[in-house]
């Protein structure tokens, strides 16, 4: 099927940014999303779950409460708005097959709790905890806890109950996840094992809300994709703790004898792209913010007239270990790190 064709294809960034979320009008349909979609459908159709949660465009990823369906955000249904985003917030969430399985069967998870209200069972009180309490804005997850199953990034598991079921929910679901045998020994298993039992208890039911509802659709959301970035970067707002100097001090030279080698900020600038995606990749952490740590580390390398005197692979490799201790320190330190509920 070829791909539909919009007017705002061919606009610059700037006046892409102009254009209003209403005026996108993407959808689901005819694009790669609906073959991840139909896959999602074919998982639960495997396990006998007969609810098929009902899919929509808005502003970012979600199932809300009493609603058995997901809301997908819109710049995935695109090739020009995937292109943006990436600009924008440096990463693309859910942009790859692998990815937005693993983001849809989480948010399955959620549909599947709120049409069969799963939260008011007994035992899923017991293993998941309330799901009344209420969502954090701050959290601080222990990335060794074996309590939690580890699905997507940023322990999600840990920050919610809600969270901790769907995340248990996308293990169980994924094909090949050899669960059993990943989770033996882990506290977590008993919530597989529970989550087994369940889904085997629901499965041919119909769930008792079919509500089709849809929220926060795209063609009702008026703001700007500018002011839409906007809100969006602001969440991911990021002031550097200025305590570097000591450390970047220890890694790159201010000796007068290494003032013929490269400026350490001018290394940095060079390999920023690849330092950001492998510390995003291993911590977690939003590319947004780390672009911000990086900013204030070539100031201050600047400022502190910093060389890179040494082989550059290994000054690269050990500044890239600098900055993931710095940013498991400010995630998982005193200072606690802002959440995004999915």
């Amino acid at each position: 099927m070829p791909r539909r064709k919009f007017a705002w294809e061919k606009l610059s960034d700037d006046e892409l940014l102009k254009q209003r979320l209403s005026s996108l009008r993407v959808t689901v349909e005819g694009t790669w999303l609906e073959d991840c979609v139909s896959t999602l459908y074919e998982e639960l159709e495997e396990r006998g779950i007969r609810l098929r949660p009902h899919t929509w465009m808005s502003s970012e990823w979600f199932s809300p409460g009493g609603v058995p369906g997901i809301a997908i955000p819109f710049y995935l249904a695109h090739p020009r708005l995937i292109k943006l985003e990436k600009k924008m917030m440096f990463d693309v969430e859910g942009g790859t097959w692998r990815e937005c399985m693993a983001i849809l069967r989480h948010e399955a998870g959620h549909a599947i709790q709120h049409g069969f209200q799963l939260q008011r069972r007994r035992r899923w009180q017991q293993l998941f905890g309330p799901s009344s309490k209420h969502y954090p804005r701050y959290y601080r997850p222990n990335p060794a806890s074996r309590r939690y199953v580890q699905h997507l990034r940023l322990w999600y598991a840990q920050s919610h109950p809600d969270e901790d079921f769907a995340e248990t929910f996308a293990v169980w679901l994924r094909p090949r996840s050899n669960w059993r045998t990943r989770y033996a020994g882990w506290p977590a298993l008993k919530k597989l094992e529970y989550v087994d039992e369940l889904m085997g208890e629901i499965a041919g039911k119909r769930p008792p809300i079919t509500t089709r509802e849809r929220v926060d659709t795209l063609g009702r959301l008026s703001q700007t994709l500018e002011e839409h970035y906007k809100k969006k970067q602001a969440f991911y707002a990021f002031t550097p703790p200025k305590t570097y100097d000591r450390d970047l001090s220890r890694l790159f030279s201010a000796d007068p004898r290494h003032h013929r080698s490269k400026p350490a900020s001018a290394l940095i600038r060079r390999h920023r792209s690849q330092i950001r995606q492998l510390v995003s990749r291993w911590t977690g952490e939003n590319q947004l913010t780390l672009d911000a740590v990086l900013d204030e580390m070539i100031s201050r390398c600047r400022e502190l007239d910093l060389r890179a005197a040494g082989p550059e692979q290994k000054l690269v490799l050990d500044f890239i270990v600098l900055v993931t201790a710095k940013t498991m320190h400010t995630m998982f330190g005193p200072s606690r790190r802002k959440w995004i509920a999915l």
